[in-house]
């Protein structure tokens, strides 16, 4: 089974299952190692930066998202 049966499995499940599957995902995540945890932010930032290079994503200035932050928490 590859991931895009797992995902779309998942996503027809029922809000409370799917609720019950994502805290069990989250969870699992704990148990990780300072190894695993490292891999997988080098790995999202690979991940990111090729978004960038290829024009997929654009770069948002800090100054824009600290106002859209600030105007979120008032």
């Amino acid at each position: 089974m590859n991931i895009e049966t797992i995902r779309h499995e998942a996503l027809s499940l029922p809000p409370q299952e799917r609720a019950q599957l994502a805290e069990q995902l989250l969870s699992s995540l704990d148990s990780l190692s300072e190894a695993e945890i490292e891999q997988l932010w080098f790995q999202e930032a690979t991940n990111r930066a090729t978004e960038l290079d290829q024009g997929l994503a654009q770069r948002i200035p800090a100054e824009v998202v600290r106002r859209e932050a600030q105007a979120l928490l008032k």
